[in-house]
Parts: structure tokens; sequence; C-alpha cells
């Protein structure tokens, strides 16, 4: 006797749910069970495609406490192009009578053994409308329906009639839900609560540059990530082909965000910091911060530019080839063109002269020709080869060590003084000159600024490859020779651009988005603000934007969708007093449920540590993944950027301050440690705050 269907709502969309990961595994199982033994080819094309399964395998895994859907549309209508079946929607679905269609939204695609889909992958078309749907632009959507679950099981549901004129618009509890639950462990999805502003972003043009100004807690992170998701989704061969990137301003930020994209069902997605990009010398040293933000200067790219070029000369005796009993006389005149040509031409420098040695030789078959021989290609490969050609590319356009040439650039002031004449005055020249000149490339003190000088050397030697799409995290600390080295890796391709201009705490930082779109290479990006937080609560966004005037007086402060009364104290301590009102208000943010960050001024880490572990306080470093047993994190300031809390607490916003080189610098510095908090802030103080605060 066949079953009674359930009459509960909750009940069939948990069997949805069950019947759901039961398709995926049976999907993975699928895959599994493939037999390479049979298919034929070589033994390369074998390793290839067992490569593909093994990564399809890992993309079908069915992670247990991360819900396989997250919502539901009821369409008014079929969706053609969606495909002939539709999933079942479990509870009388507009699909039984009405002529629609429902779909399950989720995180990836899951069909079922006849092929029929019971979940949709959320960047699918068909599923834009759960993110774009309104009451005035409904979309075809009779119906929106979210889903709340705890620890991996479904638990609720909330329902949108977005046709109904009787029903009116209230604010999502379970959006609310997941916005607001606890930070434990690395940044995850926000593939549930993506809002509309912020899937335009996502669901933009790969064609196109994009660079996105975001205020604290709007997502731009998020954004940036689910972007590169669904442009792996829409345009997947074509980013297999050519890659893509994910640049973040430290280690710790990338062990951070490592997992979202994983979440989302993409493997392949590379990650590394500016630093790393351009790890062709070793670092072992720090520039003073003038010298750092001249070498920043876009203007140093000329500078490198002509230290490159200084060693081609102009031949002074002509170029004599010996072929047999024959000899072929090139006229000084002759390599003077070829050579005034080739330096004219927007070529690599190593591009010109793999070509000289083949101009010559073509000048050379061009003479025989006239006396007589009929030379081929191969006549022309040999005359290159001549070592009377070779004698004089190495004599006129010798090769080129990138970082033997910074090397010589930065220690040699006379080479400089050439090099810069009228780009650099001789205060500056002064000032990015080495102390103490390095004597070889292995041992010289290497600086971060310094590396990106080499790459650009290196760049203007070889082209640099390019990817399909980069995305490019906390820009607004970059130096205008920083995004020329990301702008090198996108020449062909196109970036998402990402950061807050009121969060730049370098001394180069961005002073506005189109200048550093120019230095990227892409002047025609689209630039975005978004200004809606989702993360921080209104009355902790309110706080940190009295620092605006004073740190990026053109942004317009960020509001919040999340009222939390109660979610910022402030607590000024008695001298001597504030080490141990840390330990206290650490031990009362870890009474709550969520990981805590102490953030502190750089200097004051080691003597907060010492508290910490006084009073018995285990804690781990910016990078360290939390867990439910170590929910601590001591950040230092200069680390606290891109990372998130549910409760933080600020130690003597005055020593941040004074932690930086300048008082603009340090307001930033404090505003991004104000900014970190999902639940609640507490600031504690000795020294008076900024008046800013007051």
């Amino acid at each position: 006797m066949p079953a009674t269907p359930t009459t509960d709502p909750l009940q069939r969309e948990r069997e949805h749910l069950a019947a759901s990961r039961a398709a995926l595994r049976a999907m993975r199982e699928d895959v599994e069970s493939l037999d390479l033994r049979d298919v034929t080819g070589t033994w390369v094309s074998a390793v290839v495609l067992q490569n593909q399964i093994e990564a399809r395998i890992a993309a079908l895994a069915d992670l247990s406490h991360t819900p396989l859907f997250f919502g539901r549309l009821d369409y008014l209508h079929a969706v053609s192009e969606a495909g002939p079946s539709s999933p079942k929607a479990g509870e009388e679905g507009l699909s039984e009578g009405g002529g629609g269609e429902n779909f399950y939204i989720g995180r990836r695609h899951v069909h079922d053994a006849a092929g029929d889909p019971m979940v949709i992958d959320w960047r699918a078309p068909v599923s834009q409308p759960f993110y774009r749907a309104s009451r005035t632009e409904p979309m075809d959507v009779e119906r929106r329906r979210r889903f709340g679950y705890t620890g991996g099981e479904l638990t609720a549901y909330e329902d949108e009639h977005l046709t109904d004129p009787a029903e009116t618009d209230t604010a999502s509890a379970l959006l609310a839900a997941e916005i607001e639950k606890p930070r434990v462990g690395p940044m995850r999805d926000i593939v549930a609560t993506i809002q509309p502003e912020q899937d335009e972003i996502v669901r933009s043009d790969v064609t196109g540059t994009i660079c996105v100004q975001g205020a604290p807690g709007t997502g731009k992170t998020a954004v940036g990530l689910h972007r590169v998701a669904y442009l792996l989704y829409a345009h997947r061969d074509r980013l297999a082909r050519t890659g893509t990137l994910v640049i973040g301003p430290n280690n710790a930020f990338l062990s951070y965000i490592e997992q979202v994209l994983p979440a989302l069902g993409e493997l392949d997605v590379a990650q590394a910091t500016v630093q790393q990009l351009v790890g062709h010398v070793e670092v072992r040293g720090e520039d003073d911060p003038e010298a750092a933000r001249l070498k920043g200067d876009a203007r140093m790219a000329e500078v490198l530019r002509r230290a490159v070029q200084a060693g081609i000369t102009l031949p002074t005796e002509p170029c004599v080839v010996i072929r047999g009993s024959r000899r072929w006389r090139v006229p000084v005149y002759e390599l003077v063109e070829i050579i005034e040509e080739l330096r004219g031409r927007e070529i690599r420098y190593g591009a010109a002269r793999d070509a000289l040695p083949q101009r010559i030789a073509h000048a050379v078959l061009l003479k025989m020709e006239q006396g007589g021989e009929a030379p081929d290609d191969r006549v022309q490969d040999a005359v290159a080869r001549n070592s009377a050609v070779k004698a004089v590319v190495k004599e006129c356009w010798p090769a080129v060590d990138p970082a033997k040439l910074v090397l010589r650039l930065l220690s040699d002031p006379g080479f400089l003084a050439e090099c810069a004449e009228g780009v650099l005055t001789p205060e500056e020249q002064a000032a990015v000159l080495w102390p103490k000149p390095g004597r070889s490339v292995k041992t010289a003190r290497w600086t971060p600024a310094d590396a990106v000088l080499v790459d650009e050397a290196t760049d203007l030697v070889q082209r640099t490859p390019s990817l399909g799409h980069v995305v490019l995290d906390e820009a607004q600390d970059l130096s205008p020779m920083q995004y020329r080295a990301v702008g090198r890796r996108c020449t062909t391709g196109s970036a998402t651009v990402l950061g807050d201009l009121a969060q730049g705490t370098t001394p180069w930082a961005t002073a506005s988005w189109p200048d550093a779109l120019h230095h990227l290479g892409k002047p025609d990006a689209h630039i975005e603000e978004l200004t809606k937080g989702f993360r921080v609560p209104e009355e902790v966004i309110a706080y940190a934007s009295r620092l605006l005037p004073a740190i990026a007086p053109g942004l317009a402060p960020a509001g919040s969708v999340r009222e939390a009364p109660g979610s910022l104290t402030i607590r000024h301590i008695a001298d001597g007093g504030l080490p141990e009102a840390v330990v206290a208000a650490c031990r009362e943010a870890l009474a709550r449920e969520g990981s805590t960050g102490l953030i502190a001024a750089d200097a004051r880490i080691p003597q907060l540590a010492e508290a910490l572990a006084a009073a018995g306080l285990p804690h781990l470093t910016p990078g360290t993944e939390t867990t439910a047993e170590a929910r601590l994190t001591l950040v230092p300031a200069s680390l606290a950027k891109g990372l998130e809390y549910d409760y933080v607490v600020l130690d003597e916003p005055a020593a941040v301050i004074a932690g930086e080189p300048d008082e603009r610098t340090g307001l930033r510095r404090l505003y991004v440690a104000l900014t970190r908090a999902v639940s609640g802030l507490t600031v504690l103080h000795e020294a008076p705050l900024p008046e800013q605060l007051r």
C-alpha cells in the first residue's frame, strides 16, 4: 500500500532535501564508477581525463553543514529555457494546474536518475529572480521561499508572495538570522543572502572591468568571490584556458577567504598576495615611508624603461658574414636603421633582441639574392646564428637581467641620475638610492617596493602572461607601481577591483579610483559604490563614520540594515588598569556565542599576549582558523583589514593612531579596527580618544 503523502509543508521540504542529497550522492557514485581502462588515447590524455574526474568528484562533495538549497522560486508560468522538467515542489506547486514551475535554488546543480533537476545552481539564469525579484518587479515569480537551517538540518521556511497585493513588505527574519550567524571558522559564502545591488555586480559581463567602492560590512569581498564563481559558471571554457586569480593583502586574509569558492564548487582558483606575484627576489629589508612612496610612484616606470634601453648602442663597423668562399657585408647605415626601427617599435626588449639577428640575416639574404643565389629559410636561420651576427647583437643589444639592472639602478648614483634625468629630482633620487649598495642579487637587502621594480623590469624584457580574470581585494592600499604589476596579469582579461578609500593605510594609498584604474590599465572600468552595510551594526558604523571627514572627505557615510542596540561599549580605564580590563572584556565576549577578536596596536601585542597567557586565556593568531574550542584571536591592527569577528575588543585607540607615520593614516587604521565587529564592539582606553570620537 503506497505511503500517504504528508500534508506538513516543512516535512515535505525536508523530504525533498533528503531526496536531493541522495541524488547528489548518486551523481558522485556515477563519476567514481567510471572505468578509464577502455578509454583510447595516449597516456597523457588518460592522465588529463583522470584529473578531470577527480576534480568532478571533489566538486560533488556533500558538505554536511552546508545547506544543499536555501531557497525556492514558484513561477507563475513555465520557464522554457530552464529545461523541459522541473523539480517537484513538494507543496501545492503552481506547476500542478497553474502552468508555472517551481525551482529549488542551491549552491550547485543536482539532478535525479532521470536527469530532472532537483536543485538549480544559484548562478543559472532561472535563479536570478531569487535575488532580484520584488513586489514592484516580481519577474513572473509568485512566491519566493527562504529556508532556515540549524547544523545542516532544515528547521524553518519563510514565504514572500510577490504578486499578492494584500501582503506587505516585512524584513526577512531568516535573512537577518543568516547574516548574524556567529562567525566561527573561515569566511563563509553569502550565496543565500546576496542583495539586488550585489547581484548586479556578481553577474556583470566577463569582458568588462568593474571597481567596487564598498564601506565596511557591505560585502564587497564576498561579492568579488561570488563574481569569480559566477564567471566560472557562465564562461567556464574561456576561463579554464586563461585562468583566474584572487589577490589579497596578506596571507592571513587569504587563509580567511580560502574556503568560500570551494564551498561553491570552484576548486581551481589561484590565490596570492601582490608580494607573491612579484617574487623575483628575496625580500629581506624595509624602506622608510618616503623611499617606499617614491619607488611606488608611476614615474619609476619611465626610469626603468630608460634603464632597460640604456645598454642599446649603435654599431660603428659593418657586419661581415662569411659563407663558403663568399663574404656578405651589411654596412653600418643598414645596421643602424634596423636597430633604430626595432627600438622605435612597441615590443619588449627581449623580443626585439630575438628579432635583431633575424633582421640582420634577412639583410644578408637580400644581398645573396642580388648576387644570384637562392637562399631559403634554413639559410636565414644559419646566418642568424653566425658568429659575426651574434657579435653585433651582443655589442649593440646586450642581454638584460632585470634583477641585476635594478640592483645597479639603486646602487649606482650616476646610472640612476642618467635614467631619472627630468623625471625625479636630485632629492628624490637620493631618497630612492640604497643607503648601503648591494653587492649581488642574492645578498642585497631587497624591499617589497624593490621587488615590484624588478617585476616592472622583467615585463619590459619579456611580456608577463595575462590571465582571464583577476580579483584584487583591498586595492586602496596599492601603489601605482603595484597596480601596474597587477594590471600586467590581466592585460587581455578583465578585473574586479574591490576596496574602500577610507581604509587606505599605506603612505601611497589610492587617492581616487579613476587614478587607480588608470595605473591598472583599465581606465574605462565601471565604478560601483556599496553603502548599505549588512555586517556591522548601525550603532558601530555610525560611531566609526565620525572619522570620515578627516580620512576620506568625499565619501558618504555608510548605513546598516542591522539595528542592534547596545552593540557599542566605550570604557575609560584608570591608569595602569588597561591589561586587566582587556582580559575581562575578552572573558565577557567569550561568554557569548561566536568568535572574538582582540585588536591592538602592533607594539602592544606582546604585552597583551602575556596578559592573556597569565589569565589562562588561549588565543590564536590571524590566519589560524577559529573553532568551537578556540574562539579568541589576538590581532595586530596592521593585519585586521578584511577580517571579521562576532565581538571585537579594541585596545587603546591612541596607540593604534600613534603606530602609523602620520595622523591621517593612523585614523584610517583606527577606522578599520572599529569596523570589524558583527555583533558587538568594546573600546577600552586610558589615553584620550581622538577628538572625532569624543
